[in-house]
């Protein structure tokens, strides 16, 4: 399994923008609800994880590392693109 950091680092940058710009949209309305609020604390926990992610995997040297790291990436990026697709 291999990492095409460039494509995946893109990838999210791009979920990563269109969720700011829901995110912006509600808080220019001021009408988010509870269950939005949760959503953005959601969204950004998971950014600070994938960002985290992505700082370990750039210095993993070790390949089952670097494998465990790239699911645990993976897994994030799933769950963004998903949490996307629902809101």
């Amino acid at each position: 399994m291999s990492w095409d950091g460039d494509a995946l680092a893109e990838q999210m940058e791009e979920v990563f923008e269109r969720q700011q710009a829901v995110a912006d949209a509600r808080a220019q309305r001021h009408s988010s609800t509870p269950e939005e609020r949760a959503r953005s604390a959601q969204f950004q926990s998971l950014r600070v994880s994938r960002s985290r992610l992505m700082e370990q995997l750039k210095l993993a040297t070790h390949p089952s590392h670097r494998i465990v790291l790239e699911r645990a990436l993976q897994s994030i990026n799933d769950q963004m693109a998903e949490d996307e697709t629902a809101s």
